[in-house]
């Protein structure tokens, strides 16, 4: 079992290595400038390595894109060898990443809010105070509350 610094260290340079193959060694059509890997995670015995990409595109692409990085991962995986020089090149698992979907529903989300606050401020542009402005009791109050109160008993 390696340390987890080893681990990330190992993963770091996967991700650097595969961008880099991807962008000037591979030159498989469907892969070409829009995939971007996002991440890479390793187990902690080294031995698997899943890579998050990203493709700008529509579906059509991002299947073309899958299909091409599924092509290619042999010559990744050797790239991979011969850059980390570990007696055991982990094998490479391409995952889509969901961080595109994910910013996309947290923008609508962010829009709706926006929305409702719009409307909130609409409603209560000409709208008064219920009970006056200041619905808080003061100290000055409660002493002349008390003054008259306090008048009465001191007569008696």
């Amino acid at each position: 079992m390696a340390d987890n610094a080893r681990a990330k260290r190992l993963a770091d340079l996967i991700r650097e290595v595969v961008a880099q193959k991807l962008q000037r060694g591979i030159k498989d059509p469907r892969l070409g400038s829009h995939v971007t890997i996002t991440d890479t995670r390793v187990t902690g015995d080294l031995r698997e390595a899943t890579v998050f990409y990203t493709v700008y595109g529509d579906d059509e692409e991002r299947k073309a894109a899958a299909a091409g990085l599924e092509s290619a991962k042999g010559i990744l995986r050797s790239e991979v060898g011969r850059a980390a020089g570990v007696k055991f090149t982990p094998t490479l698992t391409f995952v889509a990443d969901a961080l595109p979907d994910t910013a996309r529903t947290i923008e609508d989300l962010l829009d709706k809010a926006r929305q409702s606050d719009a409307k909130v401020r609409e409603t209560s542009a000409g709208a008064t105070y219920a009970g006056g402005a200041d619905p808080y009791r003061k100290p000055a109050d409660d002493e002349a509350d008390d003054t008259t109160e306090t008048d009465g008993d001191a007569t008696a």
